[in-house]
């Protein structure tokens, strides 16, 4: 009977991907069996998941989709998952644990949300040490008595300060919660404690099972998927069919969602844990192929690129994710399809991805970054990234990786068979690749120097104010303010006071600002605020129109 059901399993494996004829009549026919045999292994049940999860994505009929909703619906209380539950820990299956290393924000909202699920993982916790340091900064003056006092180890600490009621992991998040620190050095302090975080299953707990967004239609698939790789650049030219902003009430609910997919992955993702719910959109790209925009908080935002987050839904079930980070005109991309839907239409959406970039910020040239192509990435290596970037027509402009691609190309032409080694990838890997929607030039992502700008900046408060960094900003804001004429912030919002305490330093370094026309002086105010703005894709906008602004931030750049 055992291998009866793996034989099943693997039908469907092959099966799943395939659509028309009477292939959605087989699929139901192979769950109905499925559904009632007890599987043998936490390897088949996470076959038999990871297929329902595909094909919930990708449901052929509105009859199949019902049946893979009802065997997901139900799936925890599967009595073959219930006995390999922590065999499947870290699966994002529902009715397993996950144990991470969570980052402030993320382990925060799962305190928040699930505070009697969670609970510390002291064997696997290599620091307790630091955690026994700063126990009195964590606690009332009252209690040092006894911490000097008394004997006890961490752990015994933990379970005599919490109440009976609560767990060892809320409490500890409740206490840095409680902390008398900025947002900044909260998180600072209880990411280098790297508590480990033990997430048990519970009724609601983050799963991949059950995440979905489902107020968006469904659209099922009857035709083949889309696996010929696209001409990239004509396909950024193809806009998506609608991009619609949601209230700061759905904004939240959609970014709950990105949660739940990076924490049933065991990731986090800044932009996800820091996504502002006034900035969240969706983008529509026809046949249930849907990204979720998130941008940051204004406090979260970077000095100069303009970075977003976007969860890849496919018929409203997370299937991936990718970041961006826009400037001059220019994207750097991060692209991630989750395991369970790769080698389906990952160049069809790629191209789907740069559209939405070029949609939403006027970019004409896009770069991968090295970690994102493999390099230090074994993952990415083992894939081969590069190769996938380089036939949808990436490009290196480095000298020594153009050699080695050519030596390799060379050797491919001459054996099909060749494959590149893993140290040969991690040489191709070490620099950005490009693709250029026009003419090729180097102010883009990728290539500018925004370090020696940051360094520069550095030199210039390091000079004028040493170590009263206070008064560095304080005077080089009230400087900016003269320079450009802003005679009252009264009317800046909270996000713009930001920007403008941010930026206030590098308009100080900026060559030549007092000599510029009134009409720049006044479109630099305009830059500035967009970066504390509502919507971050503004300042992107403003920024690469501003001519001016962008040649004295390329001299910045400029090591000479």
């Amino acid at each position: 009977m055992a291998e009866k059901a793996r034989t099943l399993l693997r039908q469907l494996d092959r099966l799943k991907s395939s659509f028309g004829d009477d292939s959605a009549e087989r699929k139901i026919a192979l769950l109905d069996k499925l559904d009632r045999r007890r599987l043998e292994s936490a390897r088949d049940v996470l076959t038999l998941h990871e297929a329902l999860c595909f094909l919930r994505g990708y449901p052929d009929n509105r009859e199949l989709l019902a049946k893979v909703e009802r065997m997901l619906a139900c799936f925890s209380e599967r009595s073959d998952l219930k006995r390999f539950a922590r065999a499947l820990a870290d699966s994002g299956i529902a009715g397993t644990p996950i144990d991470f290393q969570f980052y402030w924000t993320t382990a925060e909202w799962l305190a928040r949300h699930w505070p009697d699920r969670i609970t510390i993982d002291w064997k696997s916790f290599e620091r307790k040490g630091r955690l026994e340091t700063f126990l009195h900064t964590l606690l009332p003056y009252s209690e040092s008595l006894a911490l000097d006092e008394l004997g006890h180890s961490t752990r015994e600490w933990i379970d005599h300060l919490k109440s009976p009621d609560e767990t060892d992991a809320a409490f500890l998040i409740q206490r840095f919660a409680a902390l008398r620190a900025d947002l900044f050095l909260r998180e600072t302090l209880f990411e280098d404690i790297d508590a480990p975080i033990h997430l048990a299953a519970g009724p609601g707990t983050p799963s991949r099972t059950h995440a979905r967004y489902a107020k968006l239609p469904t659209c099922f698939q009857a035709s083949p998927l889309r696996q010929r790789r696209p001409d990239l650049v004509e396909e950024a030219k193809r806009p998506p069919l609608r991009v619609r902003a949601v209230s700061p009430r759905e904004g939240s609910k959609l970014i709950d969602l990105a949660r739940e997919a990076m924490v049933t992955r065991s990731r986090d993702l800044d932009v996800f844990m820091h996504a502002d719910k006034n900035d969240v959109r969706l983008i529509d790209c026809g046949d249930g192929l849907v990204f979720v925009c998130y941008g940051a908080v204004p406090e979260r935002r970077l000095m100069l690129e303009s970075v977003y987050g976007f969860l890849t839904l496919r018929n409203g079930v997370p299937a991936g994710y990718v970041l961006c980070s826009s400037l001059f005109n220019s994207s750097a991309v991060a692209y991630n399809i989750f395991e369970t839907y790769r080698g389906g239409e990952s160049a069809y959406v790629y191209g789907r991805v740069l559209a939405m970039i070029r949609h939403l910020f006027g970019t004409d040239a896009f770069a991968v970054d090295p970690f994102q192509l493999g390099h230090d990435n074994m993952e990415g290596l083992k894939s081969g990234a590069w190769w996938f970037y380089y036939k949808l027509k990436f490009r290196p402009y480095d000298p020594d990786v153009r050699r080695i691609m050519r030596a390799e190309l060379k050797q491919m032409k001459a054996d099909p068979t060749h494959r590149s080694s893993i140290a040969t990838l991690q040489n191709l890997t070490a620099e950005h690749v490009f693709l250029y929607m026009g003419r090729r030039r180097d102010d883009v992502m990728g290539m500018i120097d925004l370090g020696e700008i940051g360094g520069k900046i550095v030199r210039t408060l390091a000079h004028r104010f040493g170590s009263d960094r206070e008064r560095a900003i304080r005077e080089c804001s009230r400087e900016a303010a003269r320079m450009l004429g802003v005679r009252s912030m009264r009317r800046f919002t909270r996000g713009e006071r930001i920007a403008w305490a941010n930026w206030a330093p590098l308009v100080a370094t900026l060559p030549g600002v007092d000599r510029w026309s009134r009409e720049n002086k006044r479109a630099l105010v305009g830059v500035i605020r967009a970066k504390g703005g509502r919507r971050e894709s503004e300042f992107v906008r403003r920024f690469d129109q501003h001519r001016r602004l962008r040649r004295a931030i390329l001299k910045l750049a400029d090591p000479a």
